[in-house]
């Protein structure tokens, strides 16, 4: 028998059977769909006894949504949330198939295992575990998995709030991806809980110029002009800006380490292998990302546009804006393609607590510090609605693995026995929150 079919826990299943549904989405309403993932994910709830109700606003980008009634109605509705879709995988890049769900030597590979397929089945099976044992929750649960979350949610998160907002009816506080899973300060180890995301902003720049023949004397040049404004742009070392999340972090790291210098980025640095992911929370980001132009050897195009992804800090987005327009100076013109807002809740109140006496529970005595992601959730949608969201996928993860590394990266892979953390720490939060 093979390692899947004997020794491997249920959310590993889960998890597994979730990688191997190829939700790829490649943006601009070019996807694979949802629709298998959610019909999957649906009939384990319905086989929980609950109910479930699906939209699919277009088609194959399926949305589904159930609630568990808790034990006191009268508390504010806490919702579950993750997205089904995850970003394409180019199988010649990968040690294995990063849609077959491999599960070896205890760990479980495939596109999804960081973002966020693994969340998806903690969720799942934290419910489970509750509703198998007859119990409730503490307050109602509103479970709901997202298509299109990789696009910015416009065909899914966005659409389910404009057109199902009675799904969340009652609910305050939400909790999805990116956050609660444990980093290396030093020798130490550490959790970071998600309180705040950057703004996204997606922009494309315009050069236009002359076209001509390749081989003449040719200075209006849009691809020139476009390589230069591209290159001043990505080479912006953009300035530390604190907010009172990021404040926060860098206190916390500090009395980890017993480095109060007050160097930011090099505090940064003390957390190894996720300090990218953390100095990119403390500025400004533009990275190019794709570029367009010409269609023969010996053809000057008359046009040439480049992608950007901007993350801005929250409430920065139009001074970050005007900043980038004085950077790519005259003769390019921005459009922007995409943009959601920042956010930024607490440190503090009570379900920040019961994550954080949870996570003590399961791993005593280990610290947790706030951390503002970089990228982006379905909280910023359900924001709109009045709800507080957080990045709690709890995760007790080795020193020497870089996760923060693998989101959107190539063999992306997760331990199992970190699953089962998570979906522990998960369940005795909805028994006692």
């Amino acid at each position: 028998m093979s390692e899947r079919e004997t020794v491997v826990p249920e959310v590993a299943r889960v998890a597994s059977d979730l990688i191997r549904f190829d939700t790829s989405n490649y943006g601009g309403g070019r996807a694979n769909g949802e629709r298998e993932a959610a019909e999957y994910v649906g009939a384990y709830l319905e086989e929980l006894g609950l109910d479930t109700d699906y939209y699919e606003p277009v088609e194959r980008r399926t949305n589904v949504c159930a609630r568990v009634p808790g034990r006191n109605p009268d508390k504010p509705a806490l919702i579950l949330h993750g997205h089904l879709d995850v970003v394409p995988a180019v199988a010649e890049d990968w040690s294995v198939d990063p849609f077959a769900g491999e599960i070896r030597d205890g760990i479980l590979w495939g596109r999804g295992a960081v973002d966020m397929k693994d969340m998806d089945a903690m969720i799942l099976t934290s419910v489970a575990d509750l509703l198998r044992a007859g119990e409730q929750p503490e307050r109602d649960v509103v479970v709901t998995f997202f298509a299109d979350e990789e696009n910015g949610g416009v065909e899914g998160s966005a659409r389910v709030i404009q057109d199902r907002p009675e799904w969340f009816a009652g609910a305050t506080e939400a909790i999805s991806e990116v956050g609660g899973y444990s980093i290396a300060v030093g020798d130490r180890r550490a959790y970071l809980l998600q309180v705040g995301e950057k703004a996204l902003i997606w922009i494309k720049l315009i050069a236009r110029g002359r076209a001509g023949h390749g081989s003449g004397l040719h200075p209006d040049n849009a691809v020139t002009r476009l390589a230069e404004a591209v290159t001043r742009l990505g080479r912006t070392e953009w300035p530390i800006r604190l907010t009172d999340t990021t404040a926060a972090l860098l206190a916390g790291l500090a009395e980890i380490t017993g480095d109060d210098a007050g160097d930011p980025d090099a505090l940064a640095l003390r957390t190894g292998a996720a300090s990218s992911f953390i100095r990119s929370t403390l500025r400004t980001t533009t990275n190019p990302t794709g570029l367009t132009a010409g269609y023969k050897h010996n053809v000057i195009p008359d046009r040439a546009e480049a992608l950007i992804d901007v993350r801005v800090l929250p409430g920065t987005e139009a001074a970050a804006l005007a900043d980038i327009r004085r950077i790519i100076g005259d003769g390019v013109d921005i459009e922007i393609v995409h943009q959601d807002i920042g956010l930024e809740v607490p440190f503090a109140g009570d379900l920040v607590d019961a994550m954080i006496a949870q996570l003590d529970r399961h791993d005593p005595g280990v610290p947790v510090v706030p951390y503002l992601m970089g990228g982006g959730t379905d909280n910023k949608a359900l924001s709109t609605l009045g709800i507080s969201g957080y990045g709690f996928a709890p995760l007790r993860l080795p020193a020497d693995l870089d996760f923060t590394g693998m989101f959107h990266g190539v063999d992306e892979r997760v331990p199992v026995d970190a699953l089962e953390f998570g979906r522990r720490v998960l369940a005795d939060l909805l028994r006692t929150y």
